[in-house]
Parts: structure tokens; C-alpha cells; sequence
């Protein structure tokens, strides 16, 4: 039974809904009313603004959870909420990878690329919303449980051996039947994701890019729901923490676009982390009484996540290699 049903929590989705829209509509109407690009500086405090606000959030949840039930329970909750936060805002960091392919592929310029994530941001937080729904249906049931745990535990094992350095969007089956469907021009008009030429709407490239994104979107929450619920029975906490981390994950792209290769065992780290919220789901809970207990598994993620990006600085990649990367990126 969750804590927070959504027949009497309903106004709490609801507001938190209107605060993210209200924060994006600030986003885009106010500071981004005009394409440029944003610079390294620009998207360092945009993060720090997500990351204060996910933290606040945290905070006053804290507080609420424990004047309404008790302390520890509030503080059980807290940590779940920090933890699944913190899973969901690492896992994110595998999107910027493909980010930086795509927009590369597809020659977006750099002064488009905002434009292009924020509307892909509004199309992740609807299917994340689905997926999510559709997680807390599944979650009623025990044996979904171990599914998603060994689904978790095969695409952590998966990720050491594949690799994303190459994207071949022509392929995806998205895409093949949009262009059935509505022409596509090769050049890129402003900002524009559709134009019109003698009579007939085509979609540009920037369009692509976004309408290729959401599908890779979704590919990935289909790891990081199942993921986020191996920390979190609490839909109310799987909701927020998810867009969260969805709503900082532009500006850590611009932040960390550049320096992306740098962190080029961060991919093990994560797999490793799949990995274990897999194992957290089938063997770990049980093993604990139903619930592995939260501050370690707090504990776990963030070392797996600070060891990956540290050997990563200790030990670069080869010349050749980094020239490679940066070469794609």
C-alpha cells in the first residue's frame, strides 16, 4: 500500500505539474526567448538552479513526510526520494551521449540545440508519466518485480560489451514511418521544425533530431523506471524524482558536452549500477525483509558513479582514442 494514493494526493501531482510547467515556460519565454548558444557559465548556473530546487524539494518532502506519519518514516522517505534522484539524474547521463551523436549527425547548429532538447524535455515528461503510471499498475503484482530486476541486471551486463559511439537513425523504425508519412528537406531553415515550399509542409532536420530523441527517450526509461522502483515502492517520489532529473538534464548537456569523453568509463559505472538495483529487486530485498535499507543503497550508487568518473581523470583515454571521440562529438 503507498503512502501517497493519488485519489487523495491528486492536487499535489497536480501543483507540482503546474510548477513544472511554469518553471519551463520561464525557461523558454524569458531566458531562452531567443536562439543562442549557451555558453559553459549559462549552463553551470542552470544546473545549480535544478539540482537547489530537486534538493528543496527534498527537503520541505522531508518535513512534510515526517510530521505527517514520523520521523523516521519521513526520513526513509527523504533518502528515498535523494537516492532515487540521485539513480535517475546518473542514468540521465548516458542521454548525453547519444545528444552529442545526434545533434552531430544531423549538423544541428549550436544556437538550435536548446530549442531541440526543450521540446524533447516536454515529450520525455509524458512518456516518463505513462511509464511510470504503468510501472505502479505492474508493481501491484510480486512476480513483476523479478522481471524488472533481471530486466535491470541483462542491460547493465549488456552495456559493458555494446557501444553507442555510432547512430544510424535511417534505421529506426520511428523515423522510416514518419517519412512515409510527411516529406523531409535535408537543410535546416532557422529555427523552424517545419516549413513550406510550393504548397507542401516538410519536416527539417531539427524535427529529426527531436522526433529521434523522444525515441531513444523512451528506450531509456525503460531502464531507469524499472531502476528507480527498486528504490521506491512511492509513485509520488518516482514521479518527482524522475523529472527532476529530467528537467536538469539540458544544461548538465551543455555543461558537460564538451568534456563528455573525459568520462569515458562513466558507462561501466552506471552498468554497474543497473546492475545492482537489478540485484536489489530480486535478492537484495527479500534479503533484508522486503527493503535493502536505503542509506546504503544511497551509499553504493554514489561511490559506483564517483569511482567511474575518477578513474576515468586517473587513467584517460590514449590520444588516439580521445582524438576519435572528439572527432564524433
Amino acid at each position: 500500500m503507498t503512502l501517497f494514493p493519488f485519489a487523495d494526493y491528486w492536487w499535489f501531482y497536480g501543483g507540482f505539474l503546474i510548477f513544472v510547467f511554469l518553471m519551463l515556460a520561464l525557461d523558454l519565454g524569458v531566458f531562452n526567448r531567443k536562439s543562442h548558444v549557451v555558453t559553459f557559465r549559462e549552463a553551470t548556473i542552470w544546473s545549480a538552479v535544478w539540482v537547489a530546487l530537486a534538493l528543496i524539494f527534498n527537503f520541505l518532502f522531508y518535513q512534510y513526510a515526517a510530521a505527517k506519519f514520523d520521523p523516521e518514516t519521513g526520513r526513509r522517505l527523504g533518502l528515498e526520494f535523494l537516492t532515487g534522484y540521485i539513480l535517475e539524474y546518473s542514468l540521465s547521463i548516458d542521454n548525453i551521449f547519444v545528444f552529442v551523436l545526434v545533434f552531430s549527425y544531423f549538423g544541428i547548429p549550436a544556437k538550435y540545440k536548446h530549442r531541440v532538447l526543450f521540446y524533447g524535455i516536454l515529450g520525455a515528461l509524458v512518456f516518463r508519466a505513462i511509464f511510470i503510471g504503468l510501472g505502479s499498475a505492474l508493481m501491484q503484482f510480486n512476480w513483476i518485480i523479478y522481471i524488472f530486476g533481471a530486466f535491470l541486471i541483462v542491460t547493465g551486463v549488456k552495456m559493458f560489451f555494446t557501444s553507442s559511439d555510432e547512430i544510424e537513425p535511417e534505421k529506426n523504425f520511428l523515423i522510416r514511418l514518419f517519412k512515409k508519412i510527411m516529406p523531409v528537406t535535408h537543410e535546416i531553415d532557422g529555427k523552424s521544425f517545419f516549413i513550406v515550399r510550393d504548397g507542401v509542409r516538410y519536416a527539417t532536420p531539427l524535427f529529426i533530431a527531436l522526433l529521434f530523441l523522444e525515441a531513444t527517450d523512451i528506450i531509456f526509461a525503460v531502464d531507469s523506471v524499472p531502476a528507480i522502483f527498486a528504490v521506491t515502492k512511492e509513485p509520488l517520489i518516482v514521479f518527482t524524482s524522475n523529472i527532476f532529473a529530467i528537467l536538469g538534464l539540458r544544461s548538465m548537456y551543455f555543461m558537460l558536452a564538451g568534456v563528455i569523453d573525459k568520462f569515458y568509463l562513466l558507462k561501466y559505472g552506471l552498468a554497474v549500477v543497473l546492475v545492482f538495483v537489478g540485484l536489489k529487486m530480486v535478492w537484495l530485498n527479500p534479503l533484508f525483509d522486503g527493503h535493502f535499507p536505503i542509506s546504503w543503497s544511497l551509499l553504493i550508487i554514489i561511490s559506483t558513479i564517483l569511482v567511474s568518473i575518477a578513474a576515468s581523470l586517473l587513467f584517460p583515454l590514449k590520444p588516439a582514442a580521445a582524438k576519435r571521440l572528439n572527432s564524433e562529438t
